[in-house]
């Protein structure tokens, strides 16, 4: 009864009706059977949503394998590799490209697991935020939320605004496959590659909008297409290698840093991006945790999952691109920054069919746009929920119909396009739209990694994913990543710097920082209480009973 009462006041704010026509809505829509195993899974999440504060207004439709199939696609390898392929080419050659992904892989494999331990305690769509306000003291737990919710919100729209930026970036240096590398026949003008962003970003909106039932068969189309793309571009670059193959002492062991102008050491962490890009939507499938059947133990095995899968196609895509590759200073130089598209040229031959090789990356590149959007809306959404974004009462309604938070994607939408116009102002623009990404995501992964730590991890020994002394090694490596991720993406690529080429991440990521903590003080203190908190004793029964009732399946 107090559990009831508990909610009754939580969802006051909502109508009955709308929850009422929600419930029906699901009943009637078929993608859950009654009386099987799936609902099962489906009540026993929704208890313990219920038992977080929250009523679930989102269809469970998402199996284990469709979660980690949409975890895959969030990072989109081998996609994400090559837009950003020019920050290795340019600070540290083979050797950053390789064993950066390599290191950056494991790095990631460690966050992966203490988010997955956290998640499999508070599986929620407010997802780091949430974690980081239930497991923080009391006495900061508003305003570090606060500022968590912020940097997870930015990161999540950041970075869809950079995967949709890259993807026009991307597709106009294929389309320049059929010119000279330095002219092509695409002018790649400002104006044209914004209406390019404009047009792909609508599209993802639409797609993720009004397919929102499809998109798990999506993400398994995904899969495939990716492995499919994946085998022909190392078969035929491999195979054709018109200009010959170099030996494997130099694709595992050169290392040339002259293009930048940093120190050896330095350099290759600069280039480190190419690869903390790539993994750095990690922890964004956490958002999707109440459409999954079993968010507290799917998730935690999806993220952990699809680093490890993810390292190996990863590798299977750069290796042979290393033994193909032309002239690094070269490649370096492109005015483009897009080395992939002259990469697989190079090794083909022909424009066609470089191009046909293309193809596949681009449509990637789509899906993975798709992928950040619905990520994206459930964040903003979730945060929404508890009153931190100004407006909230609008960007918290669910359309029943189309069963997504629509106004929460038009935001969402609405903010990427307008921060878009900045390529009007610099050509590195896209460097400012992935480096704040990544420090953002980054800074949200570790807040409440760091609250946990600090606290001894003692809420997470309820979870079905307590890893022990392994989780405390994973927490040490995922905030040292932390502390040296967020300086070092505020680098330009290379020096001596000019303002066309400044990285303005670290603008960006001060002003989003300045403007947070002052909104806070002006607004939030007074307005912003964080999520409904409810009594550990009744939120652990309920989990306990979720527990139970895994082990026994």
């Amino acid at each position: 009864m107090a559990e009831e009462a508990s909610k009754g006041q939580f969802y006051g704010t909502q109508s009955d009706a709308h929850f009422a026509e929600n419930d029906v809505h699901r009943r009637n829509s078929g993608k859950v059977k009654a009386g099987n195993l799936e609902e099962s899974d489906r009540h026993s999440a929704d208890d313990l949503l219920a038992a977080m504060g929250y009523k679930s207004e989102l269809v469970r439709s998402r199996s284990t394998l469709q979660v980690a199939f949409m975890s895959f696609v969030l990072a989109s390898i081998p996609y994400g590799l090559s837009t950003t392929l020019v920050y290795p080419v340019i600070a540290s050659g083979p050797v950053g490209i390789i064993w950066g992904w390599v290191l950056v892989s494991l790095i990631i494999l460690c966050v992966a697991a203490s988010l997955g331990e956290i998640t499999s305690v508070y599986p929620t769509s407010g997802g780091v935020y949430y974690q980081t306000f239930m497991l923080a003291p009391a006495s900061y737990r508003r305003i570090i939320s606060w500022i968590c919710g912020w940097a997870f919100v930015v990161g999540n729209i950041t970075i869809t605004l950079a995967v949709n930026f890259a993807t026009a970036l991307f597709l106009g240096a294929c389309l320049n496959v059929f010119g000279d590398p330095e002219v092509g026949i695409f002018a790649a003008e400002p104006y044209q590659v914004y209406l390019i962003f404009l047009g792909i970003t609508l599209l993802t909106n639409a797609i993720s909008a009004l397919g929102n039932k499809w998109l798990p068969w999506l993400d398994t189309f995904a899969i495939f297409w990716t492995f499919a793309g994946l085998i022909c571009i190392i078969v035929c670059i491999l195979a054709i290698a018109k200009n010959g193959r170099h030996d494997a002492a130099y694709v595992f062991g050169e290392f040339d840093a002259s293009n930048s102008g940093w120190t050896p050491g330095w350099s290759f962490c600069v280039g480190l991006l190419h690869a903390a890009y790539a993994t750095s939507s990690t922890g964004m499938i956490i958002s999707m945790c109440e459409e999954v059947q079993q968010p507290a133990t799917q998730v935690p095995k999806a993220m952990v999952a699809t680093i490890v899968i993810n390292t190996l196609a990863g590798l299977a895509f750069l290796i042979p691109l290393v033994f193909v590759m032309p002239d690094q200073a070269m490649l370096a130089a492109l005015a483009s920054g897009q080395p992939v598209p002259i990469i697989i040229k190079s090794a083909v031959g022909s424009a066609g069919g470089t191009f046909a090789l293309l193809v596949p990356l681009l449509v990637l590149g789509l899906l993975c746009g798709v992928a950040c959007t619905t990520a994206a809306s459930r964040c903003t959404w979730a945060f929404a929920r508890d009153g931190a974004i100004p407006g909230s009462q609008w960007w918290k309604t669910v359309n029943v119909k189309l069963d997504v938070p629509l106004n929460a994607m038009m935001l969402s939408m609405a903010v990427q396009l307008i921060l878009g116009l900045i390529y009007f102002g610099s050509s590195a623009a896209f460097n400012a739209f992935s480096g704040v990404g990544v420090i953002c995501l980054t800074l949200s992964y570790a807040c409440p990694i760091a609250v946990s730590l600090v606290n001894k991890r003692e809420a997470l020994r309820e979870g079905n994913f307590f890893l022990g002394k392994l989780g405390v090694f994973c927490n040490v490596i995922s905030l040292a990543w932390s502390a040296l991720a967020i300086p070092l993406f505020c680098m330009p690529t290379s020096i001596p710097v000019v303002a066309e080429f400044m990285n303005y991440a670290s603008v960006v990521f001060a002003a989003f920082f300045l403007v947070a903590t002052v909104w806070y003080f002006v607004w939030g203190k007074k307005n912003y209480q964080g999520p409904p908190v409810h009594e550990d004793a009744a939120l652990q029964e309920v989990r306990r009973a979720s527990v139970a009732s895994h082990h026994s399946k």
